[in-house]
């Protein structure tokens, strides 16, 4: 049974807390993250990958939960969760959008992401913190994924960048941006929203959010290394080097052409060109 490791830093004024070990440990990873009263817990499960299928089988699910928000439902009729809200789907695509990019683009084992969401504070919203521990059970997990990476919400706020603003503060806000960094300071992935903000606001707070991203990337690089658990060796697929050689000529002697041309803008121009293939 694995031992219990628990790590934290300070983070944007509060603490962040990652913790594995106590609970799913039938999962490949899991990791329980804490940002003041906020909680998520996040499961990263595999399986043998199977003959080649053509593309990569991942699922990204983010739950929400009423008893989270200490909330009980009060339709006599309606006693069980319903349907994900429009907000969980959007914040399991962008959990999704940041995480993909990491894995091996040969690597076709079935992947699913669980983030659920334990207890809300109304103060500090999940989605980062859950896009952290979805980076963190990756890591400490034995699939093979090129993590970790850091997600961090950038806000400008009477005119300063700040990191992780709060549900208030978000709303005064000019810009908010979630930002996903990796070890080497790329970024992953990017989401805002701003009223009227300059270029240079957004390179300063991708600049802020590189910068910042890198204590979580230690601190998920620290669990990691304690928990010590193996990447998996797996195969990688091969492509049919005349189909390779096909899409190539496709693209260099069709595709860039046409791209380029006035007449791009035709629904059936590009469908025939594609028939060749």
């Amino acid at each position: 049974m694995q031992k219990p490791i628990k790590k934290e830093i300070d983070l944007g004024g509060k603490k962040l807390t990652l913790e594995t070990g106590e609970l799913a440990l039938q999962a490949n990873g899991s990791v329980l993250a804490k940002y003041g009263d906020t909680v998520v817990l996040a499961t990263a499960v595999s399986q043998s990958a199977s003959a080649d299928i053509g593309y990569f089988p991942l699922s990204v699910e983010y739950e929400e939960k009423l008893y989270a928000g200490g909330k009980i439902s009060t339709s006599r009729f309606i006693k069980r969760e319903t349907r994900p809200t429009e907000e969980a789907v959007l914040t399991g695509r962008l959990i999704d959008r940041s995480i993909r990019p990491l894995f091996p683009k040969d690597y076709q084992a079935e992947v699913q992401v669980i983030i659920t969401v334990l207890s809300v504070d109304a103060v500090n919203d999940p989605d980062v913190v859950s896009l952290i521990a979805a980076s963190a059970a990756l890591s400490i997990s034995d699939i093979p994924w090129n993590g970790p990476l850091s997600g961090l919400r950038v806000s400008k706020l009477n005119g300063q960048l700040v990191i992780n603003a709060t549900e208030e503060e978000k709303a005064l806000a000019s810009l908010n941006s979630i930002i996903a960094t990796s070890k080497n300071g790329d970024i992953s992935m990017i989401e805002t929203e701003g009223k009227e903000v300059s270029e240079n606001d957004i390179v300063e707070a991708m600049d802020i959010a590189s910068t910042e991203g890198k204590k979580v990337i230690k601190l998920i690089e620290d669990l990691a290394e304690e928990v010590g658990v193996l990447k998996q060796e797996y195969i990688p697929q091969k492509a049919d080097e005349k189909t390779v050689t096909k899409v190539q000529k496709f693209i260099k002697d069709i595709l860039i052409k046409d791209l380029t041309s006035v007449q791009k803008s035709c629904p059936t121009f590009l469908k025939k060109k594609l028939q060749i293939i």
